[in-house]
């Protein structure tokens, strides 16, 4: 059984100082603070209003600021936290990493969250964004054959129940996806699953709070009728689906959810880059984490939207 001796040296002060949220009162702990990430002066950012299913949505577009008009690669980015937490604003820093490893335009969407807005809300919201950026491209300057969607955790998640549903809609043709530590599944039946709890791993995202998050998402639906678009290890078929990128940590409650999902795609024919990160926890890599792994692991998958955007 995993233990927190487990984690990497280099990890532990990071995992001692994590605050623990009531995912029914989500809320900054007092006198815990986000570490704040000073702006590029090589990019641009811009905040819009754009049309969702239901609502209008804000939407955070990143830019490089002395770009031409030419039509540049695009990333739509969707931030995590559980589908209950976060807001569009939440990467800022990770995003402008992008732009100016990938020269591309990044869009960040604020999605609305659970339970107040639950299941099928957010990915419609990330869909209709989707959709938006295609129908933009010429203001956007976009290029439309270079478009890719990539987020973490429930972004993660929501990252794969949305090329599969462009992919079933026949939507916008995505070129590359980007699923990072992905939260996939909502039965709770891995190992992984098991291994990180309340009991051993209580600073950590774990069993318990997993649970929690999924009910609130999918609200009052039966077990036996989550859609794929839910919870994405639940789609019989995961064929034509663009190349894929993801990465997981050893002591991510998401581990072999991740690898499953891994297996089935490579399986099926597709392009996967895969890393698991030994001794790393749920959130290892976030940029406010300066410590070796996280900037080897964040260095990993910049470079690798860099590549599948510009190849």
């Amino acid at each position: 059984m995993k233990n927190v001796n487990d984690v990497l040296p280099e990890l532990r002060n990071i995992m001692d100082r994590l605050p623990v949220f009531d995912l029914r009162n989500p809320r900054m702990p007092e006198g815990v603070e986000i570490p704040k990430i000073e702006q590029s002066p090589h990019v641009k950012s811009t905040k819009l209003s754009i049309q969702g299913p239901d609502s209008e949505l804000k939407v955070k577009i990143y830019e490089p600021v002395n770009r031409t008009s030419a039509a540049l690669p695009a990333l739509l980015w969707i931030h995590g936290g559980g589908y209950v937490l976060g807001n569009y604003e939440l990467d800022d820093g990770l995003c402008e990493e992008f732009v100016l490893a990938a020269n591309c335009v990044v869009v960040s969407i604020d999605y609305r969250l659970a339970p107040q807005f639950p299941y099928p809300a957010a990915v419609e919201d990330c869909y209709a964004g989707l959709e938006w950026m295609v129908a933009q491209a010429e203001e956007l300057h976009i290029d439309t054959s270079k478009l890719a969607i990539a987020g973490t955790s429930a972004g993660g998640g929501l990252t794969a129940a949305l090329t599969l549903m462009a992919r079933d809609r026949g939507g916008p043709k995505i070129a590359f996806q980007m699923p990072l530590c992905p939260m996939l599944d909502d039965r709770h039946v891995t190992a992984s699953s098991y291994e990180i709890n309340e009991d051993m791993f209580p600073k950590l995202w774990n069993r318990e709070q997993n649970q929690l998050a999924w009910s609130m998402y999918l609200g009052n639906i039966n077990a036996d009728d989550v859609s794929p678009y839910a919870a994405p290890t639940r789609a019989k078929d995961v064929s034509g689906l663009p190349p894929a990128y993801t990465c997981v940590g050893e002591l991510d409650l998401f581990r072999d959810e991740t690898i499953e999902y891994v297996n089935r795609l490579v399986q099926a024919g597709i392009p996967v880059e895969f890393h698991l990160y030994p001794g790393c926890f749920h959130g290892f890599e976030k940029i406010f984490h300066d410590t070796e792994i996280s900037r080897q692991a964040r260095k990993e998958y910049v470079h690798a939207l860099a590549r599948a955007l510009n190849r």
